[in-house]
């Protein structure tokens, strides 16, 4: 039982850290980007893509030694729907991802290196859905707890 409560705990302390990450990622992410806020960009990246991660993981101790047992989960379409909505947001974060390492590279390459605003905008936009996203499986997540 404190193991299954350590887990939840983990998993829902790291969830609002993603949370908080993209938030920061959004705020960081603006017109005139330049200097050290691309190097702190991909630093606040590899945290994300890193916490992400370890959601996965507790997720899947969750899943395996938790109270409810592994049945309830995989016969679950509200845990399925949560599962394909967090992959969507992963490979939504790919783009970004990409735009912040091949920015920090220019910048290494090229003194003033600053990313062009067409390209901020549209790197936002991800980082802007993957926050909705993030939202319903929040939301597919109560859903579980209660009708699954």
């Amino acid at each position: 039982m404190i193991a299954d409560l350590t887990l939840a705990i983990a998993h829902h302390v790291l969830v609002f850290g993603l949370a908080v990450m993209m938030a920061t990622e959004l705020a960081r992410l603006r017109p005139g980007l330049a200097g050290s806020d691309v190097a702190r960009l991909a630093r606040l990246d590899a945290g994300y893509g890193g916490t992400a991660g370890l959601i996965i993981v507790i997720g899947v101790l969750r899943v395996i030694y938790g109270v409810k047992g592994y049945a309830y989960y995989l016969h679950n379409p509200w845990f399925w729907g949560k599962m394909a909505t967090f992959a969507v947001i992963g490979l939504l974060s790919i783009p970004p991802t990409i735009a912040f390492l091949r920015w920090r590279k220019a910048q290494a390459l090229e003194a003033g290196f600053a990313p062009p605003d067409s390209e901020i905008a549209r790197i936002r936009r991800f980082l802007v859905y993957q926050m909705a996203l993030l939202v319903l499986v929040v939301a597919l997540a109560a859903t579980m707890a209660r009708l699954g």
